[in-house]
């Protein structure tokens, strides 16, 4: 398997994920999608790596679905059995993974930033589910998370006329977190990931999976589950270092237990 197709390099706490087939608008195959589920396994089980960043290389961020592979009925190659397509839109995770965009997320490449927690863009990015256009659907998660993350209105345009969303109307919307210039979105995005770093790694990530989880759940269960989080943090040897760091007025030094 060509493993240059996805690079993880790591900063700190951070690990730096980049598609990297440049030449091919980096468009998802099987090298794709079985980088990115390699990678986002070191991230998930390597107790130093807290937070990851998904980058691309080039001046797309993704074009989504190798179309090559569809008409040559090669589609599964772009699948994992965990991760779904791409290794990642259908991918159970554990720690905050956050989309750099610096150029055309489409299709495809839209899903894949859908997938992640938070999303950091460029002003020259933009954003599009141009399914229908080709007779297709959003099947990678476009379908449901697109109306998670915007308004329901604009969601449906995005998904009926498959015409793009500009990075300063989506920042505008809420959908991206942080805008940068362009070129300095990985960036951005490693400084918010750096942030989110240095906070309690169970703590981040139980409130990370409380908030996804709340999206489909009712009231009365959010309460529950909320407590629930809250009692197991509790027992952790890091929640007895914040406070204590913070009387003693110095940095906290967490150890993920």
């Amino acid at each position: 398997m060509d493993t240059e197709s996805v690079r993880l390099e790591t900063r700190g706490h951070v690990a730096i994920i980049t598609i990297n087939r440049p030449t091919a608008r980096n468009a998802v195959d099987a090298n794709v999608a079985q980088g990115l589920e390699r990678a986002i396994d070191e991230l998930d089980n390597t107790d130093r790596l807290r937070v990851g960043v998904l980058a691309a290389e080039g001046p797309a961020f993704s074009a989504g679905a190798d179309l090559r592979l569809i008409a040559e009925g090669r589609r599964h190659e772009m699948y994992t059995e965990r991760g779904g397509f791409a290794g990642l839109t259908a991918r159970s995770r554990v720690k905050p993974l956050i989309a750099a965009v610096d150029g055309p997320a489409v299709a495809g490449g839209m899903e894949l930033v859908l997938a992640c927690d938070l999303v950091v863009a460029s002003r020259q990015a933009r954003f599009a589910l141009p399914e229908v256009k080709r007779s297709l659907v959003a099947a990678g998660g476009g379908l449901f998370r697109t109306q998670r993350v915007l308004p329901w209105g604009v969601a449906l345009q995005l998904l009926l006329t498959g015409d793009p969303l500009t990075a300063e109307r989506a920042h505008e919307l809420g959908f991206v977190v942080e805008l940068a210039e362009p070129g300095h979105a990985t960036e951005v995005a490693i400084g918010l990931a750096e942030r989110i770093a240095a906070n309690a790694p169970l703590a981040v990530q139980r409130s990370l999976r409380e908030a996804i989880d709340g999206t489909s759940s009712d009231e009365g269960e959010l309460w529950l589950r909320s407590r629930a989080a809250m009692d197991e943090i509790l027992t952790t040897q890091d929640a007895e270092e914040g406070p204590r760091a913070f009387l003693e007025r110095r940095d906290p030094e967490w150890v993920g237990r």
